[in-house]
């Protein structure tokens, strides 16, 4: 018998493996993009999850309800709000910029642990966060004679993902996957079904641009297979990290996370032909960089408060 802790080599595999499966559906939203609507996408996408759920449940079992349910919403808003700019982006961003903003988080969460939490970090930490986001720059490439705005908002996932990250740990607290899951879809579905009643719709320009704009989109044969392929490829993804994180210590499976900066590129370019400056690459590196250090040393901190003194 194998413990199910303790083995690097799985949990790496693991989340390698649901990362390059949330890359590889993330790269198919153009085709919902193109005709449908951010709102009606979250909506059914949480409707078909939930029934994906209630099988998991039905076969292994589990529980879906929280025991704190306020810390769970709370948690879910951000983490569910962060989803929304990313899938919004993905429809007039190249996915790698997209990714490489979201994955800023980690930077964010040391500034909120110092200014909301009062821990100290040192200057190897304080370096990282420099350097990640110096690298968030080279990616974004903003032009100051051309300010695209569009361009920061994967930046502004990034922080509501890491309020997200820090509110986890807080608040929800002996909470199981499933219910942290099933809370993150119905946040994104009551997001969605209040932009198909709160968003006009009209005028909306036909195409990419008029994801996030229209309320509503065709609902036929090849939208809901587009649907179904990103609720199965999402809670197969999501399924995999979290199994990484029981097979290995934590710190160490984050480290694997950043894979999917380029995952999401490589396919990207597989599918659409999207490439990757030079120097957004260099970004994309120190960004994953960034948060592997951050990763490591928070958990090295960690690991020396808890040795008691000699």
């Amino acid at each position: 018998m194998h413990s199910a802790q303790g083995q690097p080599g799985l949990a790496a595999l693991s989340v390698l493996a649901g990362m390059a499966a949330l890359g590889l559906t993330d790269n198919f939203v153009p085709y919902i993009s193109e005709r449908g609507s951010l709102w009606q996408f979250h909506m059914v996408r949480s409707v078909m999850a939930f029934g994906l759920l209630g099988g998991v449940i039905l076969i292994w079992g589990g529980r879906l309800w929280p025991r704190r349910f306020a810390a769970v919403a709370g948690r879910s808003v951000f983490q569910g709000g962060a989803m929304l700019i990313y899938f919004g982006c993905l429809s007039v961003l190249p996915i790698g910029v997209v990714v490489a903003g979201l994955f800023t988080s980690p930077l964010f969460v040391v500034l909120i642990s110092i200014l909301f939490q009062g821990q100290r970090v040192g200057p190897v930490r304080w370096t990282a966060v420099i350097l990640g986001f110096v690298g968030a720059l080279m990616v974004i490439r903003p032009d100051p004679a051309d300010l695209n705005l569009v361009a920061f908002l994967p930046i502004v996932a990034g922080l509501l993902y890491a309020i997200g990250a820090v509110a986890t740990r807080a608040w929800c607290e002996g909470e199981s996957t499933l219910t942290l899951t099933a809370g993150f879809f119905a946040m994104l579905g009551v997001f969605g079904a209040l932009g198909v009643v709160l968003v006009d719709g009209t005028g909306a320009p036909t195409g990419h641009p008029g994801f996030v704009l229209r309320s509503w989109g065709p609902l036929d044969a090849s939208m809901l297979f587009w649907f179904a392929v990103q609720a199965v490829g999402s809670l197969v993804g999501i399924g995999l990290i979290f199994r990484g994180y029981q097979l290995g210590e934590a710190s160490q499976v984050a480290v694997f996370e950043y894979s999917l900066v380029g995952f999401a590129s490589f396919w990207a370019y597989g599918l659409w032909g999207q490439g990757v400056p030079l120097l957004g690459l260099i970004g994309m590196v120190l960004i994953a960089a960034a948060g592997a250090v951050i990763a490591l040393r928070s958990d090295d901190v960690a690991a020396r408060k808890d040795v008691p003194a000699s």
